[in-house]
C-alpha cells in the first residue's frame, strides 16, 4: 500500500511539473497584432493564426531580430476539417533568447507573387527582459 502511494504521489508531482513549464509559453492569435508582447528571456511565445494553404496563401516571418527571439522548429498547420480546401490554423513557436527589442512580423502571401502586396500582415513588438 505504501508503494502504490509513493507512485501515486510522484506521477502527481511529475504532471504538476509538466504543467508548469507548459504555462511559461505566453499564446497569442490574430488579437494580438499591433501589440506589444512582454517575455522573460527562455520564456516562449506560440502564435496561431488562421490560414488555408490551399489556395496558395500561407504565412511567411518577414521581420525578427533573431539576437532577441529566434523561431523554434518549422511551423505546423491543421486543417479545421478533413474536407478538401478547408481552412485551419498555423502555429509558430518561438523562443526569446535575450534581452532587447524585436519587431516581429508575419505576411500572409502566395510565395511565388514577389510584386504584389501580402494579403494580410501580422505584426507584434517583443520586449525580452
Amino acid at each position: 500500500m505504501k508503494k502504490k502511494m509513493m507512485i501515486i504521489v510522484a506521477l502527481f508531482v511529475l504532471t504538476l511539473s509538466l504543467t508548469a513549464c507548459s504555462s511559461n509559453a505566453v499564446k497569442i492569435g490574430a488579437d494580438a497584432n499591433g501589440q506589444t508582447i512582454e517575455l522573460a528571456a527562455g520564456q516562449k511565445l506560440v502564435l496561431s493564426l488562421e490560414s488555408n494553404p490551399t489556395t496558395g496563401f500561407d504565412w511567411e516571418v518577414s521581420e525578427i531580430d533573431e539576437a532577441v527571439i529566434k523561431q523554434s522548429g518549422e511551423s505546423e498547420y491543421k486543417s479545421e476539417s478533413d474536407l478538401l480546401g478547408a481552412g485551419g490554423v498555423r502555429t509558430f513557436t518561438f523562443k526569446a533568447v535575450a534581452a532587447g527589442t524585436s519587431t516581429l512580423k508575419l505576411v500572409y502571401h502566395r510565395s511565388w507573387e514577389k510584386d504584389i502586396p501580402p494579403e494580410q500582415e501580422f505584426t507584434v513588438t517583443i520586449n525580452v527582459k
